[in-house]
């Protein structure tokens, strides 16, 4: 799954909103950076180019993201981390930074509480969420053309977890629970680039939970041919672009 994330999907979806975040990054001055669900490095690498001078510790939870991003991205110090149960001392870092991780969190407040500890008194928590499924291109299409393979039984991962944390008021929610107060919640659309259709199917088809909600039935290489074949019919032959957006969130750990 790295792979097929890193090579599909990374340059593709994370890239340009690391882009984003690293140069938000960049105005915060940091100089002690820990980075949650950091993936295979995306924003990791971005991060380390526009703040040299910052010490940067990279984490997620899965051991082979951690291989794989540590390879990408070694001017970072990588660490096996849950993010509800971080293994870092308190007010070590004044940024904590989390590209598209929060939604995956189980208990979102839980992973918050953990983020104001680890953070200095007024330190900074940047971090970004997607929109509605409807607002990214890419996913809307590899949705709807999974749905059309497997009418009334199409997983749904997409709606459900990258999605289904879109609602800044829920998110805000979250923060205050865990004593973070809310600085702001910009909303940012992006185009995302794409060498094909079919470079954007297979990433989610085998670099997300999607391919292994798929690969017990019987007629998998069929599913896939077909979202495939749907994603290029409404996407385009050649090169592909789709908007995409999120929202990113600024909140503060109060002295």
């Amino acid at each position: 799954m790295p792979d097929a994330y890193d090579r599909h999907l990374a340059p593709v979806f994370f890239r340009p909103f690391a882009a984003d975040l690293a140069a938000r990054t960049a105005a915060l001055r940091p100089r002690r950076v820990l980075e949650l669900a950091a993936g295979t490095g995306a924003l990791t690498s971005a991060v380390l180019a526009a703040v040299p001078d910052a010490s940067v510790v990279a984490s997620d939870l899965n051991e082979a993201m951690v291989a794989c991003g540590s390879e990408r991205a070694p001017g970072a110090e990588w660490r096996q981390a849950d993010a509800q149960e971080l293994p870092f001392e308190d007010a070590g870092f004044d940024l904590v930074l989390c590209q598209f991780g929060a939604m995956f969190f189980p208990d979102r407040p839980a992973a918050y509480a953990e983020v104001r500890r680890v953070l200095a008194p007024e330190g900074r928590f940047l971090f970004n969420s997607w929109g509605p499924l409807a607002s990214h291109g890419f996913g809307a299409a590899f949705q709807a053309a999974l749905e059309r393979a497997i009418p009334g039984g199409a997983p749904t991962f997409l709606p459900d977890v990258p999605h289904g944390y879109s609602d800044p008021h829920v998110v805000t929610e979250d923060l205050a629970a865990a004593g973070l107060a809310l600085d702001s919640a910009v909303e940012v659309t992006l185009d995302g680039a794409a060498e094909s259709a079919a470079s954007v199917a297979t990433g989610f088809l085998t670099g997300t939970p999607v391919g292994a909600a798929l690969a017990d039935r019987a007629d998998v290489e069929d599913v896939r041919a077909s979202v495939t074949r749907d994603m290029t019919e409404r996407l385009g032959t050649g090169p592909v672009t789709a908007a995409m957006t999120a929202t990113v969130y600024t909140a503060h750990r109060p002295g």
